[in-house]
């Protein structure tokens, strides 16, 4: 599919793309502490569109993205959604219980490792590259505070959609 200026700065993310220099800071529960995990990731775009919804003539795109540590073979964390902004910069924040960007649970997560707040900032302003930092708010069934859990990597494309 050719992407043209309808997909706006998206179109710079159209295609697949890998970085290794992923840094998460989470919660590990084979050692109970927080920690940093090193990963490697591996995220796919594809171009939609046009797609009418009432009023409005969307055109996005489709992502998967998966993340492994190290050399495992299964990755140890995977995405699946899709994409519509209109900047080659942008900071997302969610909160829970907001209606316009909410953050829902499961009831084991609601108990052991719930998500209060989540703000992630892209930057796709470099040629061939896409980087993000993303900051996740947990109450942590087996911490006394909040656990600021962070991720962040940069990614390089290496084929197009």
């Amino acid at each position: 599919m050719i992407v043209g200026p309808e997909w706006g700065p998206l179109a710079r993310l159209a295609g697949v793309w890998e970085g290794d220099q992923g840094e998460d800071v989470a919660y590990a529960n084979e050692e109970s502490k927080v920690g940093l995990t090193p990963y490697r990731e591996h995220s796919e775009f594809k171009p939609f569109g046009p797609v009418d919804n009432g009023s409005q003539i969307l055109y996005g795109l489709d992502y998967r993205m998966a993340a492994w540590r190290g050399t495992e073979e299964n990755p140890f964390h995977t995405e699946v959604g899709y994409w519509l902004w209109d900047s080659t910069a942008f900071t997302l924040h969610a909160a829970v219980g907001s209606e316009t960007y909410g953050i829902l649970s499961n009831k084991s997560l609601a108990t052991q490792a719930r998500t209060i707040r989540y703000e992630v900032s892209v930057d796709l302003s470099g040629d061939g590259v896409f980087a993000y930092q993303e900051t996740s708010v947990i109450e942590h069934a087996k911490l006394p505070e909040p656990l600021i859990h962070t991720d962040r990597n940069t990614l390089r494309r290496i084929a197009e959609a």
